[in-house]
């Protein structure tokens, strides 16, 4: 940013908050901000606000990029855009490109998330469909461009995080991912040794569907040793069929550990996404460990049909295991921690 004549500052996603929050004032000053709809603001009041819909895009999304489409295009070849993309903001700024409407774009991205397709096959539909996506967004602007990336995505790649609108390529943007899901699992771990836990952190990144998943892990946490915690970090998909109640990946993934799990004693497990926020439910995430079928059935619920219906919060919920923090402010996939009694 070093000799330019004005300085912007552009933010959008689940993050974006935070991210914007540890600027100077000056810079705030300058900033328009994009968040999902609910989110906490604190101490931006200096910053343009947005509040658009996540997760799917609805008309405050395609006005919250119209409106970044005429703050890039009023900096020019002298100055310079400071930009703060985290996961959400494929969703949170969405302009259909020329001859595709909303109702077509939102289908088809819903489609695909019903199949179970992973965030980034879903990126890449919208890239497609987009006037602001694929690096569409920075390059409306002649300003210099430096992007820093909170990433959501396998393979932690900025073009895919938020479908990349800001990542111009050959126009020279400095790029950045200055956070990761295995930054916060190596975290997680130095944590877990100061409570004088044995860390282990899981070699295969968290990938399809989640119930399935959920019983791999249950498994490899069944073989540690005691006093050790099985750390796991990345992304599943759940493929629905029909209606769906309110649930997300991370509940089943609970769900599927506790199938794998019945009876067995000294192990706890926790699935969680990072944002705070699975899928359609009001938590983050659910522990797990063997009492959990049993106390389930005194209770006259049923695993499977929940895991039919997709409607994982009323299951968890009843029995009192939801993990419930609200919007973290933060979007790095999910994480899986596997305990087992010393």
């Amino acid at each position: 940013m070093r000799g330019a004549q004005r300085v912007g500052v552009f933010a959008c996603g689940k993050a974006a908050a935070p991210m914007v929050g540890g600027l100077p004032e000056k810079l705030r000053r300058n900033a328009l901000v994009v968040l999902p709809r609910g989110y906490p603001a604190e101490g931006l009041s200096a910053a343009r606000l947005l509040f658009s819909s996540h997760p799917e895009p609805d008309t405050s999304s395609v006005e919250a990029a119209r409106q970044a489409l005429d703050y890039f295009s009023s900096f020019g070849s002298g100055d310079a855009i400071l930009c703060l993309v985290s996961g959400g903001a494929s969703s949170l700024l969405a302009m259909p490109r020329r001859g595709v409407t909303l109702k077509a774009k939102r289908r088809a991205a819903r489609r695909l998330m019903r199949s179970g397709a992973s965030i980034l096959e879903i990126n890449r539909l919208r890239k497609s469909l987009s006037a602001v996506k694929g690096g569409r967004l920075g390059r409306s602007t002649r300003a210099r461009l430096a992007t820093l990336v909170l990433s959501d995505v396998a393979g932690d790649d900025p073009a895919l995080v938020g479908s990349g609108p800001t990542i111009r390529g050959r126009r020279g943007d400095l790029v950045l991912v200055v956070g990761t899901n295995r930054m916060g699992l190596e975290a997680a771990a130095r944590q877990a040794r100061e409570f004088g836990l044995a860390p282990r952190l899981a070699r295969k990144r968290l990938s399809g569907e989640a119930c399935s998943e959920g019983m791999r892990l249950a498994r490899a946490a069944s073989r540690l040793e005691p006093g050790r915690i099985l750390l796991a970090g990345g992304e599943t998909t759940v493929t629905i069929r029909g209606a769906a109640g309110r649930g997300g990946r991370s509940l089943e993934l609970a769900l599927g550990a506790a199938a794998a799990l019945g009876g067995s004693d000294g192990i706890l497990l926790l699935a969680a996404g990072s944002d705070g926020v699975d899928g359609t439910s009001l938590a983050a995430g659910a522990f797990a460990n063997g009492t959990t079928l049993a106390r389930a059935r005194k209770l006259g619920l049923d695993p499977a049909g929940s895991l039919a219906r997709h409607d994982t919060e009323q299951f968890f919920r009843a029995l009192g295991d939801l993990l419930v923090t609200g919007p973290t402010g933060t979007n790095v996939c999910d994480w899986v921690f596997a305990l087992t009694s010393p």
